[in-house]
């Protein structure tokens, strides 16, 4: 046991301090940083968007004009003619030709680049607001009909069960948060196994390209340091999660007080933070981390040499694509869709897309736990077969390939057994 903590703790140590593991950990506040200053310095320093605007009705464009945005103010430009001089002159950013003969609203913007969708929708809702004042007086309405007729409908969601005798009851519905979480936890395990995976069989692999391996696995069991080096690696990974969720308890308790983070925490209680959840999503999470971490070591010392790992490693970043992006885009969309029920109980995609479905409430906590039992039993014996294939893997220097060299351990260990 001493020397599997001998070889985890000096892979453990010899990543953790690197430059690129502190580059690694600074990054996503670097980015927040320059997102929040470069959101700072937008509010402070845009100017206003000016659109040129001509109209058949004079009385209206002036109005027009009048009012003004955050996003766009309209100045009123004689003609089509002087409103294209304007915009080449750059004296303008875009002009909108608007129409009102025959009571219908017809609105052109003329740009030479986006204004951005936000300005764009506004002008959209205006020309539709514009519209229906023009079919209002048309019709005679008073302004108290107009205010009825463009009243929303009120739309509620319910969250029902049934109890044992069939009783319909209604709780709380926490489905927007829950999808909130396993959103935000998809992705960071997405990071973590194309960030690691290089990692790990990198760190497998390093021995092979010295032709050292005989005098390691002469003084240790060839398992004991595959494990050593995998657990290594995983404490690195574990390592910075938990340094950012120290910094997000510490940036929580510094900014609870704002009203932004008051409504996202919103109806936020104990039960969703607790509850099965909760601990089902962390569990594919764990054993996510920990199936790809067995995998990219397996590739890793699958490769001849040290800089093969890259291609190594291509087949779990695919995998892991095809298990992000189904759930995604199926599980936000269309959580009741087949795919994303067969997908659920594939080990290796099922940490992306089960904790989608349950938060979208579209399997029950056995379900759920079926796919747990799948995904950490295909763990063990992924793990148990890539110890095993270690010791033959490590001593093969082929130049076919991944799976030639797969092929040729695979036949050393049976040759080993019938021995």
């Amino acid at each position: 046991m001493s020397k599997f903590w001998i070889i985890a703790s000096d892979v453990y140590k010899k990543n953790v301090k690197t430059i690129s593991f502190a580059i690694m950990i600074l990054v996503p506040f670097i980015v927040m940083g320059i997102i929040y200053v470069a959101g700072s310095l937008a509010d402070g320093f845009s100017e206003e968007t000016k659109v040129g605007l001509v109209s058949d009705n004079q009385e209206l464009a002036q109005q027009l004009a009048k009012s003004k945005t955050d996003e766009y103010t309209f100045k009123v430009v004689s003609s089509q003619e002087d409103a294209e001089k304007q915009l080449k002159d750059k004296d303008i950013e875009a002009f909108l030709v608007l129409d009102t003969a025959k009571q219908q609203i017809q609105g052109k913007l003329y740009t030479e680049s986006s204004l951005g969708t936000t300005t764009e929708l506004m002008m959209s809702q205006m020309l539709n607001g514009l519209q229906s004042s023009l079919n209002a007086s048309k019709l005679n309405l008073t302004s108290e009909q107009v205010e009825s007729l463009s009243q929303p409908a009120n739309f509620e969601k319910s969250k029902v069960s049934f109890d044992d005798k069939g009783k319909m009851t209604t709780g709380q519905d926490n489905t927007a948060i829950q999808s909130a979480l396993s959103f935000i936890i998809t992705i960071i395990l997405w990071i973590i196994i194309i960030t690691y995976a290089s990692i790990i069989a990198q760190e497998i692999a390093s021995e092979k390209g010295t032709r050292i391996m005989e005098v390691i696995l002469s003084s240790t069991k060839a398992q004991t340091h595959f494990y050593g080096k995998l657990t290594g690696v995983i404490l690195v990974a574990l390592t910075q999660i938990v340094i950012y969720a120290g910094a997000f308890g510490i940036g929580y308790t510094q900014l609870k007080d704002l009203d932004m983070v008051k409504g996202l925490l919103e109806g936020l209680s104990s039960t969703n933070l607790l509850g099965s959840f909760v601990i089902y999503t962390l569990l594919f999470f764990v054993l996510g981390v920990f199936v790809y971490s067995v995998l990219a070591a397996l590739c890793g010392s699958l490769v001849s040499k040290p800089e093969d790992t890259a291609k190594a490693v291509q087949p779990i970043i695919y995998i892991a694509m095809i298990g992000y992006f189904i759930g995604i885009s199926l599980g936000m969309g269309d959580p009741q869709n087949i795919v994303i029920k067969v997908t659920s109980y594939i080990p290796l995609i099922s940490s992306f897309i089960m904790p989608i479905r349950l938060a979208n409430e579209t399997v029950t906590n056995t379900g759920a736990m079926i796919s747990v039992v799948i995904l950490f039993v295909f763990g063990v014996l992924l793990t148990l077969f890539s110890a095993k294939l270690y010791k033959s893997n490590v001593l093969v220097y082929s130049e076919g390939g991944v799976l030639k060299s797969l092929k040729q351990s695979i036949s050393i260990l049976r040759n080993e057994r019938q021995k």
